[in-house]
């Protein structure tokens, strides 16, 4: 009898499933929306192409909403599912492609973003089912940036809503962010001085950081519509404390009293889950995403808000200023003509050697053995640190690699191979000494050119941290 009661409650189990699962409410699915494609015209006559993602159900004009990307190439496509949760909650969204015609990860005008923020704008107002008094500019990251320069120009920006929104210099956040991930790593040592400091430097004084020393507050200063700022709390690159603070104060010295600053427990820079206390890059949105915004939002129809301010979630280190002023040593033309000093005078030393095999001339001189490992490690540790530097830079500092004793292998290998320029140095010099008067005027040209650049590693070295602990 206990053997048939168990196969009938089995056999039932589905059907209690489906009848749970009906049960249970389902959020608006994008079925309940409708996309329509849209072209319009942005800054410099750049044409530009985006989505408008809407209620289908919807009665009446609605509040209407442009989303701003963050840095590099972004697609609409990259904002589609935060697109169809305002969608799904009443708010008509534009997304649209970034430009790629005078921006790139290098080079990039926030002016210029923000004129394509504000030709959205028109083209979202123009739209029958969207209120044009209620049309929005919503900015992550660096467009959050972007926004607030939009909203300063035009009226038609009816509200302002930005998520991890950056209080300083883009130069200050960023060294600041490559610190906190280095930290969490368990990175300790020259490799933080490297990238917090001497990297930023590079990058400021190349001309390669675009917009490093722009200051939020000359936009900020000048909102006066309705503003909305989040922050996750697991923000690692925004620095959410010092970040709403210095917002804040640059609204109220502008006489902006119409704000909301608010902190979402347990979510990273871009307002998704995290599952690696902010640290990780999943594409995961909460499932009551958007619902604080929309509520804001609808809102602002009974006038708008109070100033009002989450209490800011616990920053262990402040950021620090790393612009100028620049020392000699540190010019990207001196950098440049220290790669090619190591480059050539290595190289040159090996190829002087292939020509005297292929000459067939017997008898190696004086010093070549070390002489010939100076050179290999020169040229491993130049190529190899400035691979190293690349992958951090265009990574963000996420690609650290594998971590022992508080140095990533990458970097420990580096400061080896920097140690072995050095011994290799001083055994060459050691013995072009003893054997000078061997020495052919050919020789002596080979071996001067690679201590020369021997030379010139060490304190290049020191700089960037490769020999200091």
């Amino acid at each position: 009898m206990l053997l048939s009661r168990k196969r009938w409650t089995w056999s039932l189990l589905p059907v209690l499933l489906a009848v749970a699962l009906c049960a249970v409410p389902v959020p608006a699915h994008a079925d309940a929306l409708v996309t329509s494609d849209v072209t319009f015209t942005g800054d410099g006559g750049v044409t530009l192409h985006g989505t408008v993602v809407a209620p289908k159900t919807a009665k009446g004009r609605r509040p209407g909403i442009v989303m701003v990307h963050g840095a590099g190439p972004v697609t609409r496509e990259e904002f589609r599912d935060e697109a169809e949760a305002y969608a799904t909650r009443g708010i008509v969204t534009l997304i649209y492609d970034k430009r790629t015609v005078g921006y790139s990860t290098l080079r990039r005008n926030y002016e210029t973003l923000a004129g394509d923020a504000l030709a959205a704008v028109r083209a979202l107002r123009a739209r029958a089912d969207v209120n044009p008094a209620m049309v929005g500019i919503w900015g992550l990251s660096e467009g959050a940036w972007v926004a607030p320069i939009a909203a300063a120009r035009s009226s038609d920006v009816a509200f302002l809503i930005v998520a991890g929104a950056v209080g300083t210099t883009p130069a200050r956040q960023q060294a600041w962010a490559y610190g906190e991930r280095l930290r969490h790593a368990g990175v300790r040592g020259s490799l933080t001085l490297m990238l917090q400091e001497r990297a930023i430097r590079f990058g400021i004084g190349s001309g390669l950081f675009g917009e490093e020393d722009r200051d939020p507050m000359r936009s900020w200063e000048h909102v006066d519509q309705p503003v909305l700022a989040l922050w996750g709390t697991l923000d690692r690159e925004a620095m959410p404390a010092e970040s709403s603070q210095i917002i804040r104060q640059g609204l109220e010295n502008g006489g902006n009293g119409h704000y909301t600053i608010h902190f979402i427990a347990g979510a990273r820079h871009n307002l998704n889950r995290t599952f690696d206390d902010g640290f990780d890059r999943p594409d995961s949105l909460a499932a009551d995403y958007a619902e604080f915004e929309a509520a804001w939002i609808a809102n602002l129809s009974d006038g708008p808000p109070e100033a009002g301010a989450d209490q800011p979630p616990s920053q262990d280190r402040l950021s620090r200023p790393v612009d100028g002023p620049f020392a000699w040593y540190e010019s990207p033309w001196l950098q440049l003509a220290a790669f090619t000093i190591f480059l050539g005078a290595s190289l040159g030393y090996a190829l002087a050697a292939i020509i005297r095999r292929l000459r067939r001339r017997r008898g190696a001189p004086p010093a070549a053995r070390s002489a010939r490992w100076l050179a290999i490690a020169i040229t491993a540790s130049t190529l190899g640190f400035l691979g190293y530097f690349c992958v951090l830079v265009l990574t963000g500092a996420y690609l650290i690699g594998p971590v022992v004793l508080g140095r990533s292998l990458p970097w420990l290998a580096l400061q080896l191979l920097a140690v072995a320029v050095v011994v290799a140095a001083v055994a060459t010099a050691v013995a072009t000494w003893r054997h000078r008067h061997e020495l052919t005027r050919g020789n002596r040209i080979r071996l001067g050119m690679v201590l020369a650049a021997a030379a010139v590693f060490v304190p290049w070295a020191a700089y960037w941290g490769v020999l200091l602990p």
